[in-house]
């Protein structure tokens, strides 16, 4: 089974910063592309960021482009989503994704 376990959600204050961490098993990391989409209070699923399989390529949203970092170590099986300059608006349950599989999401919340 595929598992997606993300990680390292929490309140902060609006400006400051939050690393999450998305740990996999039970497929082969590293020959995927991955993502992590979020969803606010009330609202839809979001597209935040990707990654290539090789982690040379990545997109962003527009409302996180410049403040956002994706980035993965096919060593660990794990994907990593930088955030910094964090706003209210960034506030979500924010998940880990591959291909049709979401994990269990992580809570940020950002406090103004």
């Amino acid at each position: 089974d595929v598992q997606l376990q993300a990680s390292g959600g929490g309140l902060v204050q609006s400006g400051g910063s939050l690393r999450l961490s998305c740990a996999t098993s039970g497929f082969t990391f590293g020959n995927y592309n991955m993502r992590w989409d979020r969803q606010a209070p009330g609202k839809g699923l979001e597209r935040v960021a990707s990654i290539d399989l090789g982690g040379r390529y990545t997109s962003y949203a527009d409302s996180v482009k410049g403040r956002f970092t994706i980035s993965r170590d096919n060593t660990k099986n794990t994907l990593y989503l930088q955030m910094n300059s964090l706003k209210p608006e960034d506030t979500a349950v924010y998940y880990c994704v591959v291909g049709q599989s979401r994990g269990q999401g992580t809570l940020v919340t950002v406090s103004s």
